[in-house]
């Protein structure tokens, strides 16, 4: 009895510290969202302990993780990703990264939602080396939004 005691209490705080340390990594799973002065709702991203904005989005209705990258001209998805959302070829292309140049298929995406904020008919790149399960927020959404950065917080409005 007392050995699962203790075990039960290492699940409960492994658990406990599992999301805690996830909240962290991604501050903004439930995303802010405030009224601005002109009647439209802003999502407000907390930067998180690496100095990224890290968000919650939908992709086609299904739930990926979004990386805020004003520097990606496309929304960008790895192949795990794209394979997940079900999506299939593309035109072939080539861009230019951080990591050089890489192969990429271009692709449109139905719909993009941060928040409130959707856009539908978004370019977006299938980078195939891209590793994880991230999305990188490039500027085929981001584009007709205004970001303005106060201290820790990015807010993104229409």
């Amino acid at each position: 009895m007392f050995a699962l005691f203790w075990v039960t209490v290492l699940v409960m705080l492994t658990l406990y510290f599992s999301g805690f340390l996830d909240r962290q990594r991604n501050p903004n799973q439930d995303l802010s969202l405030v009224v601005g002065a002109n009647g439209e709702r802003e999502v407000l991203l907390q930067r998180n302990r690496q100095g990224h904005y890290l968000a919650t989005g939908l992709i086609n209705g299904q739930e990926v993780e979004f990386l805020v990258d004003t520097g990606a001209t496309y929304v960008a998805l790895s192949a795990a990703v794209a394979n997940r959302l079900g999506l299939e070829g593309g035109i072939p292309a080539r861009s230019h990264t951080a990591a050089g140049i890489v192969r990429t298929w271009l692709v449109e995406l139905d719909s993009v939602q941060l928040g409130p904020i959707r856009r539908t008919g978004v370019a977006a790149s299938i980078v195939p080396d891209m590793p994880g399960e991230g999305v990188l927020l490039g500027m085929s959404f981001l584009r007709d939004l205004e970001l303005s950065q106060r201290g820790d917080t990015l807010i993104i409005r229409p």
